[in-house]
């Protein structure tokens, strides 16, 4: 698929001649991942027709007597013949759609298709001549019963249970617990829609003799690692998700100190850095995140983040990056993120102007510390909504632009000749 670099963010949507066709994207998900909804929102940034799974079958099945199915469809002696109708049913609306509109998002748990084996065949045959791009949607299984419960979907109750999927098959891997808005900040690039970079900004022009890495979300893709370790932090102590995802980006021990009372802070802090090392395993770099690392040279570049060393260092190590020499935590300032403290500390080490230093972030409160501090700030979304990101440069991968060392010695930025 040639990629597509026109995507218009903030509320806009690519016109017809911005999205390759023919283009298929599949939604895979068990009962409770939020595929529907992601699919819907796919389907309506593309502007493509949705084909769910239940909307084109559950109305019929739900309408036939369980008694002459000898049971709930679900669980009837004949479930398997049920699944092979309804997926049949499935492959066939959507290759209309694909056929009368070059475009369609398909929507199912399509656990067996998953696999790789004759049902993957027969989807890929029914969306002919487009190759799926398929995206799994996948989470922490008790959270994913949780939402089944509290949906109150009567099929639930009658639904077995799924073990794990590993995909056999090449997906877009989607943690459930992302937002909605963060999931689709990660399939659009996927799918070759990408956010346009202005070429003309200010911030190619500028030279710099350094670059500072904020850690999550910039560097290693942890945001749902993030969320899911206060989600469960916030389970333990019994405390509130809202005021945890409205000072995102701030130090845990700013977080504990607004959530719990003083005596409780060091069993806490104790609690979640448990629980993040333990969820770091398995971590994947941000889009584009290893290559613009790398090509920062070594004694220009440094790490300033509001974690631990024990969680920023194993989220390094889960992502593949080498620590760099300055690697500035929480551990080694008084007043973290938006204070500028963590990044004057960064610039002091390296030996470098603040002014003449390029910071990388993801959230407003690193980057109001970056501005604090004097420095230019290019920032990538995933993490938060883009109208927070008040930086120089916005952009939806750090595969959207280079850094080269000019004939001076300078570090200059471009964008990536895509």
């Amino acid at each position: 698929m040639t990629p597509v670099t026109c995507y218009v963010y903030g509320g806009g949507m690519p016109s017809p001649c911005q999205i390759p066709d023919p283009l298929a994207v599949v939604v895979a998900g068990t009962a409770g991942s939020g595929k529907t909804t992601l699919g819907r929102r796919i389907a309506e940034t593309l502007r493509a027709p949705l084909v769910d799974l239940d909307s084109v079958t559950t109305p019929l099945l739900d309408a036939l007597p369980a008694d002459e199915l000898g049971g709930h469809w679900l669980t009837s002696p004949h479930a398997s013949a049920i699944r092979a109708g309804r997926y049949a049913a499935l492959r066939a609306t959507a290759a209309d759609a694909l056929s009368t509109t070059g475009r369609v998002v398909v929507v199912a748990p399509f656990t067996a298709e998953l696999s790789g084996g004759s049902e993957w065949q027969a989807l890929r045959a029914a969306l002919a001549p487009a190759e799926p791009h398929v995206v799994h949607v996948d989470g922490d299984p008790a959270v994913l019963a949780s939402r089944r419960i509290s949906r109150g979907a009567s099929r639930d109750a009658h639904r077995p249970d799924t073990p794990p999927i590993s995909p056999a098959i090449a997906v877009t891997a989607v943690d459930a617990e992302l937002s909605t808005a963060q999931q689709l900040a990660r399939v659009l690039p996927a799918l070759g829609i990408r956010r346009p970079v202005d070429a003309d900004a200010a911030i190619f022009a500028r030279d710099f003799d350094a670059v500072l890495f904020d850690l999550d979300g910039t560097l290693v893709d942890s945001t749902a690692s993030v969320v899911r370790s206060w989600r469960r932090f916030a389970e333990h102590f019994e405390v509130s998700m809202e005021a945890l995802h409205a000072n995102h980006g701030q130090p845990a021990r700013t977080l504990v100190s607004l959530l719990l009372p003083a005596d409780r802070g060091a069993e806490a802090i104790a609690h979640v850095t448990d629980l993040e090392v333990a969820d770091a395993a398995g971590l994947a770099p941000v889009r584009g995140a290893q290559e613009f690392f790398a090509s920062v040279p070594a004694e220009r570049r440094a790490i300033v983040t509001s974690g631990s060393v024990p969680i920023a260092t194993a989220r390094l190590s889960a992502a593949g990056f080498e620590r760099p020499a300055v690697f500035v935590t929480v551990d080694d300032v008084v007043n973290g993120k938006p204070h500028p403290e963590p990044f004057l500390t960064a610039a002091r080490r390296l030996g470098v102007d603040p002014a003449r230093c390029l910071v990388v972030e993801d959230a407003p409160a690193g980057i109001a510390a970056a501005r604090a501090a004097g420095c230019t700030v290019l920032a990538l979304t995933g993490t938060t909504g883009e109208e927070e990101l008040t930086a120089d440069l916005v952009v939806d991968g750090l595969d959207a632009v280079r850094l080269d060392v000019t004939a001076s010695g300078a570090l200059r930025l471009r964008p990536h000749d895509r």
